[in-house]
């Protein structure tokens, strides 16, 4: 599958590598496709990935990746233009700036928000709820961490069902994209678990089933 990458982070670059070695094809999406950060995460990716700028790399892509910081990410998906009916994303979380808590985004979640202003785009919230240190690993000794998955479209749903698989994660299928909300606040006690409460970063939710 041709994935484009918007944001070259932690995220990005992690997911970047984990789809690689499972035979996707990477592109990443920049409005500065030279700069050293986008550089540095195709230096760890097999001969083959490249970079483009973000209405290219959209075009060519079958499935975006939204990584980018939250408030970059209504002006990201904007410089894409019409996404076709393709597969976005939303890897984001409206975070306050000192990780204390999340923006008040009204009555709409992140995603929502998103999703109003990425024309044409199928927008699926995923890859939100855990570090990247779980992307690039999602084994535990009792079994695989859980992806929640959320989205409008049941199609583009299992299409990200599937990149999470392929990768290692449980993918569990959440529903609409009203349930977005929900995510994002998962994501904010996987924060606070991780650092306020001291679990640390290697820990992940999973879904116990009987």
């Amino acid at each position: 599958m041709r994935i484009a990458i918007i944001g070259a982070g932690v995220v990005g670059a992690t997911l970047a590598q984990r789809w690689t070695h499972g035979g996707h094809e990477i592109c990443f999406a920049s409005r500065s496709p030279r700069s050293e950060k986008v550089l540095k995460a195709l230096a760890s990716l097999p001969p083959g990935a490249r970079s483009a700028p973000v209405a290219e790399a959209v075009k060519w892509s079958e499935v975006t990746l939204l990584a980018t910081q939250y408030r970059d990410a209504e002006a990201a998906v904007a410089s894409a233009g019409d996404f076709g009916g393709r597969v976005l994303i939303d890897a984001t979380n409206p975070l306050k700036p000192d990780l204390s808590g999340l923006i008040d985004t009204g009555t709409l979640s992140a995603a929502e928000l998103i999703s109003r202003a990425a024309r044409g785009a199928r927008v699926v919230k995923a890859f939100n709820s855990t570090g990247f240190n779980v992307m690039a690993n999602p084994l535990f000794p009792t079994g695989r961490a859980a992806m929640l998955i959320c989205g409008d479209d049941p199609e583009a749903r299992a299409t990200v069902s599937g990149l999470a698989s392929d990768i290692g994660f449980d993918p569990i299928d959440a529903g609409p994209l009203s349930e977005a909300a929900l995510l994002e606040a998962m994501a904010m006690l996987w924060i606070r678990l991780a650092y306020a409460h001291g679990l640390g970063r290697e820990m992940a939710f999973n879904l116990l089933r009987r």
